[in-house]
């Protein structure tokens, strides 16, 4: 399975209005015939006037069919693009591939904390197998939605997606998190491995399949 992380960046509060776009027109006129939905949010701490939608297809071939098709729509071009487009100042992708299937709470109103993290060169594979052997350390804790290493966009990159019920869930499992041996022990080698740790925190928009 093929992911495809998107960002997009728009003027200053302009990001609902473009979610907005994407609920009401884009959504049915997408579907899940071009690339699954996973997820579409606002950012609201970390860069902001943003959206982040996930997408999942079945391979790299499958994408690149599913997109020209998409292209051609006729609906997509004139009712969709037509209203988002001038709202977009900047596109951002990543093409990754999972450690592990999705998770999803199955519950709404959470929040979700996807933090990517830049590993030293020849370090990701490495990482990427080490968290993902010490996520039932971590899950004691709060529950992983994700683990991706990215292909194409950032090369030497894994990156993970977390699910909190609100901010001070958030405070009170990684609280837990850092005080756990087990953790701890894990954590060690995290110098030897990163280069760079960035974290945003995203607020799930009305269509978003994870809520």
């Amino acid at each position: 399975m093929l992911y495809e992380f998107r960002t997009y960046t728009t003027g200053p509060g302009q990001a609902p209005l473009l979610a907005k776009y994407s609920a009401e027109i884009g959504r049915d006129i997408r579907g899940d015939d071009h690339g699954k939905l996973e997820g579409y949010w606002l950012t609201e701490i970390g860069p902001l006037n943003q959206v982040m939608h996930l997408w999942s297809y079945e391979d790299m071939n499958h994408r690149t069919e599913v997109k020209a098709k998409l292209s051609q729509n006729q609906d997509w071009k004139n009712k969709y693009l037509t209203k988002s487009g001038p709202l977009i100042r900047r596109q951002d992708n990543r093409l990754m591939y999972a450690t592990r299937p999705i998770f999803n709470p199955g519950t709404e109103g959470n929040i979700y904390e996807y933090r990517f993290y830049r590993c030293k060169v020849g370090k990701a594979k490495v990482f990427a197998d080490a968290i993902t052997a010490a996520m039932p350390v971590r899950e004691r804790h709060s529950k992983n939605v994700c683990i991706w290493m990215t292909d194409t966009g950032q090369p030497n990159e894994v990156s993970h997606l977390w699910v909190y019920k609100d901010m001070n869930d958030r405070a009170k499992c990684r609280a837990a998190a850092a005080a756990d041996p087990d953790w701890q022990n894990f954590l060690k080698d995290g110098p030897d491995r990163l280069e760079e740790m960035h974290s945003t925190i995203l607020v799930p928009f009305s269509h978003s399949p994870l809520k």
